[in-house]
């Protein structure tokens, strides 16, 4: 049996209880005992110091698109439909290779920033570019963090009145096989699995009709979880409306997109009744605060949502519209963007946390495993340093986390396995991952020939 003890920390479990000075116990990636005080003696077991640090659930990152690693810093004062336009001429070089190299960078960031969970959205599958999925696959079992692969698709492109070009649409029967595929390669429903599969159409502007029922019908079949953009941009739901002559979170309901089996990525743009509604049928939220500001989105109602008792978690989305933002920071970012919506008391410190951590693991349909420290759930944990300067004048720590710079990660564990460890990656090199990143960035970018 193998143990792990993290003694002296504070501990917030995520469940309601917090520990100013605490302990947690795992037992073969198991945690076996969340509570306050010194730990009891288990002998040959790893024992972590956690005095100085803030031990959380690690942190699920509810959306994201790995590949946008190669393209970032680019179309920097452009609308979502122009950033878009101009990104597609990129994305249709991507294959298999480039992926792998994205797919490690990403993951390699998102690890040494507190992520044990990354949900990934990825829908551009040009034309003889290889295997994607089992490259990002791939990726994900070498850095050792979870992997929720959205496998994504389009079928409208610039011929049919979408954005892509047409050289990375799918047919919507080649898009529903290449998906039912990817699902029977990789999906693990186990409780501990380490890869799951969702069926994941990119958008309304950029899918059918046919193909998002198709979907729905597909993901429903094989028992796996639904998401897609929705309402991020007034240009999108300006669109639906002249199109479908509905709003888009109507539009998705028409089609059977809203549901406890559902999270949507943004839902910036939400009336009244869509907020309602949302919540009403158990569907998730993905807010993304940092990309939703950098492109001009707007502000998700992220206090509303909450108040009406919907799922809502936090992503980063793709590096090329946040620039390497880490999940860590977005808890301050989420914070933020609600208060400038809605005043001081919109979102505390605690519930940010939330969103980062149990919040996530509700959106992925993971809130039984992971998402808080609490015996009978996966060990995977975060262990934040707190003590040092910029946070040692903060007498709360969770406000120290939250409100304060980007806290050292001291200790990184999924299942109870070290993926990060005073501060440094032990399952790959941060080097050769920073290195696999600019390689892919100047193979799409054309800086090199390779």
């Amino acid at each position: 049996m193998s143990t792990v003890v993290i003694d002296g920390a504070h501990v917030v479990a995520g469940n309601g209880a917090e520990y100013e000075s605490g302990h947690v116990v795992a037992v073969d990636g198991v945690i076996t005992r969340v509570a306050a005080g010194p730990a009891p003696a288990h002998p040959g077991a790893r024992v972590v110091d956690g005095r100085g640090c803030v031990a959380t659930a690690g942190l699920v990152n509810t959306h994201h698109h790995l590949y946008q690693w190669a393209t970032q810093g680019l179309f920097a004062d452009a609308t979502l439909f122009e950033w878009l336009s101009g990104s597609y001429e990129l994305w249709r070089g991507l294959d298999a290779r480039t992926v792998a190299e994205t797919a490690t960078a990403g993951l390699s960031w998102l690890a040494l920033s507190g992520c044990t969970t990354v949900s990934d959205h990825h829908y551009v599958f040009p034309a003889g570019g290889g295997d994607i999925a089992a490259a990002e696959v791939e990726a994900a079992r070498a850095v050792g963090v979870r992997l929720e692969l959205a496998r994504g698709s389009m079928d409208r492109g610039r011929s049919a009145g979408g954005l892509p070009p047409d050289s990375v649409t799918e047919t919507p029967d080649g898009a529903l096989a290449a998906t039912e595929a990817a699902i029977d390669a990789h999906h693990d429903p186990a409780f501990d699995a380490m890869t799951r599969v969702a069926v994941a159409p990119c958008s309304p502007f950029t899918v059918s009709r046919e193909l998002m029922s198709g979907a729905a019908e597909l993901a429903r079949s094989k028992g796996v979880r639904l998401h897609t953009h929705l309402a991020e941009t007034r240009d999108e739901e300006e669109q639906c409306l002249a199109e479908f002559g509905t709003t888009p979170v109507d539009y998705a309901d028409k089609l059977g997109w809203l549901g406890t089996d559902v999270w949507l990525a943004h839902a910036v743009h939400l009336g009244d009744a869509a907020v309602s509604r949302v919540a009403a049928t158990g569907t998730g939220v993905a807010h993304c605060p940092s990309s939703n500001a950098r492109l001009g989105a707007g502000i998700c109602r992220t206090a509303d949502l909450l108040e009406a008792g919907a799922a809502v978690g936090l992503g980063v989305d793709g590096p090329a519209s946040s620039e390497l933002s880490t999940l860590s920071g977005e808890m301050r970012q989420a914070v933020l963007m609600a208060r400038a919506r809605g005043g001081p008391r919109a979102l505390t410190a605690r519930q940010a946390l939330h969103m980062a951590t149990l919040g996530g693991a509700r959106c992925l349909g993971r809130a039984a495993e992971t998402g808080s420290l609490e015996a009978g759930k996966l060990a995977d944990i975060a262990l934040w340093r707190v003590d040092g300067f910029g946070h040692d004048s903060i007498d709360d720590p969770v406000v120290a986390l939250v409100f304060g710079p980007h806290a050292p990660l001291e200790s990184l564990l999924v299942g109870g396995c070290a993926v990060v460890e005073g501060g440094e990656l032990r399952t790959v090199s941060a080097e050769s991952a920073a290195a696999a990143g600019r390689r892919a960035h100047r193979r799409i970018t054309g800086e090199v020939q390779s």
